[in-house]
């Protein structure tokens, strides 16, 4: 086959799938219930099957995304996420591999429908300095595109993000920071010093309830702040795999990065080690990048 009749050939799928891929939205497929997308699981190491942290919890029709790491938007489209879906982000901390896909995130749901409101940034206190750098960096962009698209395709109004920062009572380890539309979003503190604020999050809907760890070391307000959860996403860290790292760093004469590499061991979580026979990991269904979970 020439190749001009292979381009002529492509071009015809093309125009007839293209429509059908625009026009997808899987979330509206859904039944009214709990729904738990993984869109990133990795670290900052590179993965060719793993984008940075990043989790979608959908409820009502609504998304709410946990973190948004590095590739986060494209993920969310190549899972066919609509954006102009999104409600909020909830932060768990402002480790760069948690925040890096943030300009990239607003930047899909602005452009996607002029009537959005600003995209709200919710987190522990350091939000609003996140946030108003990111708003920042920005500005130029924005501002190219209005001139380009005009203000009544991109509206100039919901261009930047609001941070809506929130932070505990005086001895108190948890706290509810989104209620609406019957889902309830409670925020906890867990452990990873030195990295301080630091939460996880729990969703309450319709009588079901998912757990979202963020970066942790095992911590006691998680497993309370878990009890009665229908699904806990868990922070855990393969030792040997990251031994294995260690040593290639050191023979390759990376001293400085078998260091940073051996520090990490001490603020995660780890899985178990693994055995002759092991168990499949609780994880494991959360492997692929385009997975959905329900809860109805």
């Amino acid at each position: 086959m020439g190749k001009s009749l292979r381009s002529r050939l492509a071009l015809t799928l093309i125009k007839k799938k293209l429509p059908e891929l625009m026009s997808a939205d899987p979330v509206a497929q859904m039944g009214d219930g709990l729904h738990i997308a993984v869109v990133g699981s990795g670290s900052p190491l590179p993965d060719p099957k793993r984008g940075n942290p990043c989790i979608c919890v959908i409820a009502r029709g609504k998304v709410y995304v946990v973190d948004a790491g590095e590739g986060s938007s494209q993920t969310m489209n190549r899972m066919r996420i609509a954006p102009e879906r999104i409600a909020a982000v909830l932060m768990t901390h402002y480790h760069s591999d948690h925040i890096g896909g943030l300009g990239s995130v607003n930047l899909m749901r602005w452009v996607s429908d002029a009537s959005l409101p600003a995209l709200r940034v919710i987190g522990p206190p350091g939000v609003e300095q996140v946030i108003g750098g990111f708003n920042q960096a920005y500005e130029l962009d924005d501002s190219y595109r209005v001139g380009h698209h005009g203000p009544g395709i991109i509206n100039p109004e919901s261009a930047r993000m609001v941070p809506a920062e929130y932070s505990f009572p005086e001895g108190e380890r948890s706290k509810v920071v989104l209620e609406e539309d019957g889902l309830k979003v409670t925020a906890f503190t867990v452990e990873h010093p030195p990295v301080e604020p630091v939460v996880g999050y729990r969703f309450d809907y319709q009588g079901r309830s998912a757990v979202v760890s963020g970066d942790t070391i095992y911590c006691q307000n998680l497993i309370d702040n878990s009890k009665g959860a229908d699904l806990l996403l868990h922070d855990a860290l393969s030792i040997e795999l990251l031994n294995l790292v260690e040593d290639a760093a050191g023979k390759a004469g990376l001293s400085a990065r078998k260091q940073i590499l051996t520090d990490v061991e001490d603020y995660h979580a780890t899985a178990p080690r693994r055995q002759t026979q092991p168990a499949r990991p609780a994880s494991e269904p959360w492997r692929s990048p385009t997975s959905f979970r329900h809860f109805r």
